[in-house]
C-alpha cells in the first residue's frame, strides 16, 4: 500500500483559508471569529434583556407612554398587541445566536485543540460566557429598569421581528400544531399576576407613600372577599335575635327595640324554621295607621333567602343586590339553620368594621406585638394583623375555633396556649364561648426558653410500687 495513501487524515483547520481569492491567516480568523462571538453576545443579551421587559411592563403603562408621547412608546405598543409573535421572535432569535456562539467557538478552538477538547472548551465557556453576560446580567438590568429599557429596545426588535419573519411564521405555526396536538390551550407568553404579587405591591405602595394604611386594608380586604364563605362573615345562631311568628307588632316592635336591630328573622316553632323578616318601620306603620298593635305579623312579614354556609360571598352579594335582600339565613347541609348574613355584613368585609354605640373593636392593638381580638374574628385577619401564620382548618375559621381545635377541649378563662412562636391567653370566656383572646407574637428568645422548660419538666411516674 503507498505509504502516502496510508497518512492519517489532518482533523484541524488548514492554516490559512482562501475567501474571494484573499488568503486569511489563522491568526486573523480567530480574531474575526472572536469579534463575531462577541458580537453575538451582545445579541443575547439583547434577547434575554427584551423577554423580560416586553412581558413585565403592564398594558396599563403601555398606554399611559403612549397617551404622554414616549418615544418607541407606539412601536412597544404594536409589539405587545401580538405577545405570540413576540415571544417566537425573541425565542427564535436568541436561540439562533447562542448557537451560532457555540458552532463558531467549537470551529476556532479546533485550531489549537483536538475535536473531543474542543468541543468541552466550547461547550463549558461559551455556557458561562452566555449565563452571565447573555442571560443573568441583562435581565437583571432589565427588571431594575423595565420601562425604560423596554422603550429602548422596541424598534430594534422591530427591525427583527421583521428580518426574522419567516423563520417566526415556520415556527408559531409548528408551535400551534404541537400545542392541539398535546390538548393544551395554554399561551405561554400570557402574563398574569398572583395574589401574592398583589399584596406585595399594595405593601410597597403603602410603603412609598401612594397608599395609607386605610387604603390599603380595604384593597386587602377586597382581594380576600371573593374567596370568602358565608360562614365566616355570618352572625352564628347563638348571637341571633328572632321573633316568633306568634308575636304580636307591639312584641316584635319592643323586640327590635331592645336588640338595637331595624330588621329581624321571624320563624315558626323554632330558629330552624325562619319564615322571613320583618322591619322596624313597617311595624310602627302598621301599629299606627294601620290597625291593633296586638295584631299578628302576617301583613309585615318580607321573604328572605336560606343559602347555604359555603356559598361564596361575591356571588351572595350579587344575589342579594339582584333580589333587593338586606338579610338572608344561613344554613348547614342537614337545613339546620346556622345563623345569618346582613347587606352590612358583607359592606364590613371591605370597607371594614363598622361599630354602634358601645360596639367593641374586633381587634384592638395593645403593643406593637400583642393584640386582644374577640373570638369569632377570623384567623386570617389576625395573620394580617400580627403578620404571623396561624392555620385554618375545615372545621373552624376563628380564633374561638383555632383554640378549641388546639385545646382538644373546652377551655376556661386564664389559660393560654403556644403555636409557633405566637401565644394565645383565653380572657374571657361566657358559659362555653370564647368571647375575647390575647394574641401575643413571641420573641425568639421568648419561644426557646418556653421549649426548654417543657424539656425540663419532671416526667411523672403513672406507676404503682
Amino acid at each position: 500500500m503507498d505509504p502516502v495513501a496510508a497518512a492519517p487524515i489532518e482533523t484541524s483547520w488548514p492554516l490559512a483559508v482562501t475567501v474571494f481569492d484573499v488568503s486569511l491567516s489563522t491568526e486573523l480568523i480567530t480574531a474575526l471569529g472572536g469579534v463575531t462571538i462577541l458580537v453575538l453576545l451582545g445579541l443575547s443579551a439583547f434577547y434575554s434583556s427584551s423577554e423580560i421587559a416586553m412581558f413585565s411592563l403592564p398594558a396599563h403603562r403601555i398606554e399611559v407612554l403612549v397617551e404622554d408621547g414616549m418615544p418607541g412608546a407606539e412601536t412597544l405598543q404594536s409589539l405587545k398587541a401580538d405577545p405570540h409573535k413576540l415571544l417566537v421572535t425573541i425565542l427564535v432569535g436568541n436561540n439562533i445566536v447562542n448557537i451560532a456562539m457555540s458552532s463558531i467557538s467549537t470551529g476556532l478552538l479546533a485550531e489549537y485543540l483536538t475535536r473531543s477538547q474542543s468541543v468541552a472548551v466550547s461547550t463549558f465557556g461559551i455556557t458561562t460566557l452566555v449565563l452571565l453576560f447573555g442571560e443573568i446580567a441583562p435581565k437583571s438590568y432589565a427588571v431594575e429598569n423595565t420601562e425604560s429599557w423596554a422603550l429602548s429596545i422596541s424598534k430594534p426588535l422591530k427591525w427583527s421581528e421583521r428580518l426574522l419573519y419567516p423563520l417566526v411564521v415556520l415556527f408559531d405555526k409548528m408551535t400551534t400544531v404541537i400545542t392541539w396536538a398535546t390538548g393544551s390551550d395554554a399561551a405561554i407568553e400570557t402574563s398574569y399576576v398572583t395574589r401574592e404579587e398583589i399584596r406585595d405591591m399594595i405593601q410597597t405602595g403603602e410603603r412609598e407613600g401612594v397608599l395609607d394604611e386605610e387604603e390599603r386594608q380595604m384593597l386587602q380586604r377586597t382581594l380576600r372577599f371573593n374567596r370568602t364563605i358565608a360562614k365566616e362573615v355570618m352572625t352564628p345562631r347563638l348571637d341571633m335575635d328572632a321573633i316568633s311568628a306568634d308575636a304580636t307588632i307591639e312584641e316584635a316592635i319592643t323586640e327590635c327595640v331592645h336588640s338595637g336591630h331595624a330588621r329581624l328573622p321571624v320563624y315558626e316553632g323554632s330558629l330552624d324554621n325562619v319564615i322571613g323578616v320583618v322591619h322596624i318601620r313597617d311595624l310602627v306603620r302598621d301599629r299606627d295607621y294601620g290597625g291593633a298593635a296586638d295584631a299578628d305579623l302576617d301583613a309585615v312579614i318580607e321573604p328572605t333567602l336560606h343559602v347555604p354556609e359555603s356559598k361564596n360571598v361575591d356571588e351572595l352579594l350579587a344575589e342579594m343586590r339582584a333580589e333587593r335582600l338586606h338579610m338572608v339565613i344561613v344554613i348547614d347541609e342537614f337545613g339546620t339553620t346556622e345563623g345569618l348574613v346582613t347587606m352590612e355584613d358583607l359592606t364590613e368585609e371591605i370597607v371594614g368594621e363598622i361599630l354602634e354605640g358601645e360596639e367593641e373593636v374586633p381587634i384592638e392593638f395593645v403593643d406593637d406585638d400583642t393584640v386582644t381580638v374577640k373570638g369569632e374574628v377570623n384567623i386570617e385577619e389576625v395573620n394580617e394583623a400580627l403578620d404571623i401564620d396561624l392555620p385554618e382548618g375545615e372545621e373552624f375559621e376563628t380564633i374561638a375555633g383555632f383554640i378549641f381545635n388546639r385545646a382538644g377541649r373546652l377551655v376556661e378563662e386564664g389559660e393560654s396556649i403556644e403555636y409557633e412562636g405566637v401565644r394565645i391567653h383565653v380572657e374571657q370566656v361566657e358559659n362555653t364561648r370564647i368571647m375575647k383572646a390575647r394574641i401575643s407574637r413571641l420573641e425568639e428568645a421568648d419561644t426557646l426558653e418556653a421549649t426548654d422548660e417543657a424539656d425540663d419538666a419532671p416526667e411523672t411516674d403513672d406507676g404503682g410500687d
